[in-house]
């Protein structure tokens, strides 16, 4: 066994001794020989946004074989809405370097995300898988730079009320045990996703807490690592499914939807990214944001009102984006402003050595740090289509960098400090207000997502004829004051994605 994986938290990455990158067929069948495996699972996102599952009980090493090198037909109709029942047969493969041990089978099973692929054996151009592969390869060609990112997965746990150390109301951040009761959860939840390959940051409470008739509701986090934008996606999809599966078993509920309750902070899914040149961060430059950083922000702004398409995908996204919630309204940016659109956080670019300072009596050696530093954008939330979004944000970065004006637009709207009370923030563009106001906005920029036949025509006519059909554009009017009738469409929508 190669010592560098013997901790790894990744069983096969451990037993094989090589990282997922890469796995191959053999090395898959290896693993099942050497740790008697019986079922595989193919795992696939469907138009829902979730996890499918084909289950297969192994009968050989033939059978094993044959799957993992053909894969399985499946009916695309019944998993995604824009397909016609007429010509709806497609295959899914696996893809090896996602193969993990499931944590909660009782029988040991391999599981193995999917593409999709169509009657003629080509990738499913409207697959949002594929979609994504497509804008990382046009951003990799057309720029020379690599795009990384990586999700904050904000969610609620809720359960009976114990009211035994209760956390302040809105004030849950960054609580400990007693005073959050679901911490024992998340850790688990963290060891699960590194098990079944996520590079997990870390994980902690949120805001949100509060009890109500005699329920009590826990606002979580957990944060991955930058990474290849196909690998911050399955990351992101396999933290929901181990969250939703560790809820199941627990007997509590778990919910990523963007609001459960009118005054009470709601869930984002932020994505932070940044650009590699080379292999090199190249966000800043000279210790200060760069102009090439600048101009995908300009873009990510440019691009900000039509992402909500694909980020905001139900009526309640948008009772999330109202103003004092820590969630966006305005398009601009800022450095540590939580209320901007973009926010450029702390990125280690200051005094460096506060080790020293904090252990003076052995203060440690702090050697230069290689960059950190990413821009984040606060829009989205649990209901996006992960591998839309990152695909969206792909395209948006890059339509910055080919802007004639993107470093004039990117002074125009940086904010200094609180953009409330800034009389700059007067002049800035809102963001939607509902879905069906959201549709209007990607219509109008729907050519620059279409670009190099990245997004699909019939996916974005698709996406505005589901999001109209919402009918919502007087939703916030029509739910002002009514307790009841935010409750309904709150519980229409709480398990969204």
């Amino acid at each position: 066994m190669n010592t560098n994986y013997d901790l790894h938290p990744h069983s096969l990455v451990r037993h094989l001794g090589k990282p997922a990158t890469e796995f191959t067929r053999e090395d898959l069948i290896r693993f099942v020989e050497e740790r008697r495996i019986g079922m595989v699972n193919f795992r696939y996102v469907a138009g829902d946004g979730r996890l499918k599952t084909l289950n297969f009980v192994l009968n050989g090493r033939d059978h094993l074989y044959d799957i993992l090198t053909y894969g399985e037909r499946v009916d695309g109709s019944s998993l995604f809405p824009f397909m016609e029942t007429g010509n709806s047969d497609l295959y899914v493969v696996p893809r090896y370097r996602t193969a993990f041990l499931n944590p909660f089978s009782e029988e040991p099973a391999l599981e193995i995300l999917c593409s999709f692929f169509d009657h003629r054996g080509e990738p499913l151009e409207l697959s949002p898988e594929y979609i994504l592969q497509k804008a990382i390869r046009e951003f990799r060609k057309n720029t020379a730079l690599d795009f990384k990112c990586m999700g904050e997965l904000e969610y609620y746990v809720n359960s009976k009320s114990t009211r035994f150390f209760q956390a302040t109301d809105q004030k849950g951040y960054h609580e400990s045990e007693p005073f959050t009761k679901f911490e024992e959860m998340r850790k688990e939840a963290l060891r699960l996703i590194a098990a079944c390959g996520g590079q997990v940051k870390y994980g902690h409470s949120e805001v949100g807490n509060f009890v109500k008739e005699d329920e009590a509701f826990e606002q979580q986090e957990i944060e991955f690592l930058p990474t290849s934008p196909e690998e911050a996606a399955n990351q992101l999809i396999i933290g929901k499914w181990v969250l939703r599966m560790l809820a199941m078993r627990m007997g509590v509920e778990v919910s990523f939807a963007p609001k459960i309750t009118s005054g009470k902070a709601g869930s984002g899914l932020h994505f932070h990214m940044l650009l590699e040149k080379e292999g090199k961060n190249v966000v800043l430059e000279n210790g200060k944001i760069s102009d090439l950083s600048k101009r995908a922000i300009a873009g990510i702004l440019d691009m900000a009102d039509a992402l909500t398409a694909f980020g905001n995908t139900i009526p309640t996204s948008y009772l999330r984006l109202v103003p004092h919630q820590e969630a966006p309204t305005n398009i601009c940016w800022g450095a540590r402003n939580r209320s901007a659109l973009v926010r450029v956080p702390l990125g280690w670019t200051g005094n460096n050595a506060m080790a020293a300072t904090a252990n003076p009596v052995n203060p440690p050696e702090v050697p230069p740090t290689v960059s950190k530093q990413t821009f984040e954008f606060r829009v989205p939330d649990g209901s996006a289509d992960i591998h839309l979004t990152i695909a969206g944000l792909i395209v948006a970065a890059e339509h910055g960098l080919k802007m004639g004006n993107a470093l004039e637009m990117a002074e125009e709207l940086y904010i200094e400090g609180s953009l409330y009370g800034n009389p700059k923030a007067r002049k800035l563009e809102q963001l939607p207000a509902s879905c069906v106001e959201s549709a209007s906005r990607l219509e109008s920029k729907r050519a620059i997502f279409e670009a190099n036949g990245i997004f699909p025509a019939r996916l974005i006519d698709y996406t505005l004829a589901r999001l109209r059909n919402f009918r919502d554009e007087n939703l916030r009017k029509e739910l002002a004051g009514d307790e009841n009738a935010t409750k309904e469409l709150v519980m229409k929508f709480i398990h969204c994605q």
